[in-house]
């Protein structure tokens, strides 16, 4: 599989995050391809056009457009550290691009909006939300996406938030949509955080756009907190892919002496944590919250009890790889005698990763759907 990114704007080497050998995908789609061409046959950027690109999965945007000094806005720490790699690789600056976490907005309006349809519809409903203050009538506003990620409910998202649409035609099974702003639209401001009552509980849980199960308990997760342990002795706790931390939040609760670390790749997740975790315990806890690439900057030899729900896909494509990765780490980070708990669906085939890094496993519970396995770090 090539590396190389060939389009109008020169030849960029590009690397998908997290690293694996053999790596069989790009790091870049034909959206991206068709919206860089689009951008050169079209013409008409300034050298001081204010350029802004959302969910750009590994950088072949910023890294195409760096000589625009663009800003690129995202939920996901791999995909701003897959871009400052690329970056390097190329042998550009850094600061030749200004990364923002999906929490943030710089000041001032654009003249070039571009933006790649993220997996989560509510994701784009809250960026579009979040961008109108800094669109004008002359801003162009292109959206890309694989058709298989283009539904009908995106064109009705752009128009009822942004204005009117045009759309290309196919090519390479990817398509754009050009959106024009309508300042005459009145636009409610984002639904999200949305929030709802923990079944059973006190605790009131707030989500961001791209958490998952924003609107109520997931079944997966529901069984997961019917089965975490009671430890009396666990020092650190790590709910790694916490999502909105409600993993971490249960376990705080059975795990009295314990300080609980939250991590996850996603900026709004970690922020969702954070704030469901503060709200429940006050100042009554200790608690920490990263965005980080899983475990990469934790301390080996570190922690008493590993709860994870890996995430089996990233961005639009389904895969183990960062599953893999992560049960990889938290051998490494587990003290002797520390457990790692997993929960997945049946059919992902955790067991024999796990038996394989830490030679054995062992069934917490399962039921139809689901199944909880423990793997134990020998004394």
């Amino acid at each position: 599989m090539t590396n190389r990114l060939t389009v109008t704007q020169g030849e960029f080497e590009l690397n998908r995050l997290p690293k694996r050998p053999r790596e069989l995908l790009r790091a870049w789609d034909a959206a991206d391809e068709y919206l860089l061409d689009t951008l050169a046959e079209q013409s008409g950027l300034t050298e001081g056009a204010r350029i802004l690109i959302v969910n750009d999965s590994f950088g072949a945007l910023a890294v195409a457009l760096n000589a625009y000094r663009p800003y690129a806005l995202s939920d996901s720490y791999l995909s701003q550290q897959a871009t400052r790699l690329n970056l390097a690789a190329n042998n550009l600056p850094e600061h030749s691009v200004s990364l923002l976490s999906s929490l943030e907005m710089p000041e001032g309006a654009f003249d070039l909006v571009l933006i790649k349809v993220p997996k989560t519809l509510a994701l784009l409903e809250d960026e579009l939300t979040c961008l109108r203050p800094h669109l004008t009538e002359s801003t162009r506003i292109i959206v890309a996406g694989m058709i298989k990620t283009l539904p009908s409910s995106v064109w009705k998202l752009l128009e009822r938030l942004v204005g009117p649409t045009t759309t290309s035609l196919a090519k390479k099974k990817a398509r754009l949509i050009f959106a024009c702003l309508d300042v005459g639209l009145v636009v409610p401001p984002s639904p999200y955080p949305a929030s709802y009552r923990l079944e059973n509980t006190d605790y009131l849980i707030s989500n961001h756009a791209n958490v998952f199960s924003r609107d109520s308990l997931d079944i997966g997760t529901r069984f997961f907190l019917q089965h975490l342990p009671f430890r009396q002795d666990a020092c650190n706790i790590i709910d790694l892919g916490c999502g909105n931390g409600l993993v971490g939040l249960i376990a705080a609760e059975r795990c009295p002496a314990a300080t609980v670390h939250f991590i996850d790749e996603s900026f709004m997740a970690v922020a969702s944590a954070r704030d469901n975790f503060e709200r429940a315990f006050k100042d009554r806890r200790v608690a920490t919250f990263c965005v980080g690439d899983g475990l990469v900057e934790v301390e080996s030899e570190s922690a008493d009890l590993i709860l994870c729900n890996p995430p089996f896909h990233q961005q639009n494509t389904v895969g183990d790889q960062i599953a893999v990765s992560l049960f990889k780490q938290s051998k490494r980070v587990l003290r002797k005698g520390g457990e790692l708990w997993v929960i997945g669906n049946r059919h992902l085939d955790y067991h024999s990763y796990l038996d394989r890094l830490f030679g054995a496993h062992s069934i917490i519970a399962s039921n139809s759907k689901f199944v909880i396995v423990k793997a134990k770090l020998a004394s």
